[in-house]
């Protein structure tokens, strides 16, 4: 495993890690993360926005909708709240399932690999372009004839063709039961959401670190969800999506549920 792990080139899990305040990144990654920073100063902000997303939109899928099935893929290195963890305050019972196919990541994974008595944590090693694998060794843990929450939280962006990326996200959900829901995140360059000067700090991104990104429309984003049902309050600015007065990130959010 750790052949597998560059400490020569700065990786998105790291560099997230960085911005998310966390200890488990290299000095590339440090710098890196200092330099989009420099392109694009609320960076930061971007992703202390879709972890909070996340802890709300698990919050109200355990706790209201009843969702007791989680699959999360691009896990990314343990911070607080995770997944597993805002799931199981609300209901003990919840089965988590992290996907990721980082090295770094891998590493961690006995953090992750924590349950609640009642609950089930696992980890797959798997690539997010690989939804059929993800689907086959999820149904080890997962009862995939029961509702299932498919996490997508900053992942798509790194499959830069977006048919590809619409294919992984119609396997997924036509392989889950309906009652089931998608949770994405995704960044974007449209101005509405003061995603212009998301630009340059891509660009320095793309030729600086690993894995390569793309930002998508919000045409391109809502095409994700087709076939689905939005939960208010539809997509939006990840930051805002069930919170008052968050400033705006250009980190589109979304929750929708299979009919």
């Amino acid at each position: 495993m750790t052949d597998r792990i560059r400490t020569d080139i700065a990786h998105n899990a790291r560099v997230w890690n960085y911005w998310l305040g966390g200890k488990d990144n290299y000095p590339v990654d440090r710098a890196v993360g200092e330099q989009v920073t420099g392109f694009y100063p609320a960076i930061g902000e971007v992703a202390r926005a879709d972890r909070a997303f996340l802890g709300r939109a698990v919050t109200h899928l355990a706790a209201e909708a009843d969702v007791r099935q989680f699959l999360d893929i691009g896990t990314g290195l343990p911070t607080a709240d995770n997944t597993h963890e805002v799931a199981q305050r609300a209901a003990p019972d919840a089965r988590v399932v992290y996907v990721d196919n980082d090295p770094i990541v891998l590493t961690h994974a006995r953090a992750l690999l924590t349950s609640a008595p009642g609950g089930v944590t696992e980890y797959i090693d798997a690539d997010a372009r690989d939804p059929e694998k993800i689907l086959t060794v999820a149904a080890a843990t997962l009862d995939l004839t029961r509702p299932v929450a498919v996490l997508m939280l900053g992942i798509l962006n790194f499959v830069l063709d977006t048919d590809e990326a619409r294919s992984i996200v119609r396997t997924l959900m036509e392989a889950v039961p309906s009652g089931s829901h998608l949770v994405l995140t995704h960044p974007t360059l449209e101005p509405e959401l003061g995603g212009e000067a998301n630009e340059a700090a891509m660009a320095f991104w793309n030729e600086h670190a690993t894995p390569p990104i793309t930002a998508r429309s919000r045409a391109e984003f809502t095409s994700f969800l087709d076939g689905l049902d939005v939960l208010e309050p539809g997509i939006v600015s990840c930051s805002r999506w069930r919170s008052e007065g968050a400033p705006v990130v250009a980190q589109f959010g979304a929750v929708a549920r299979k009919p």
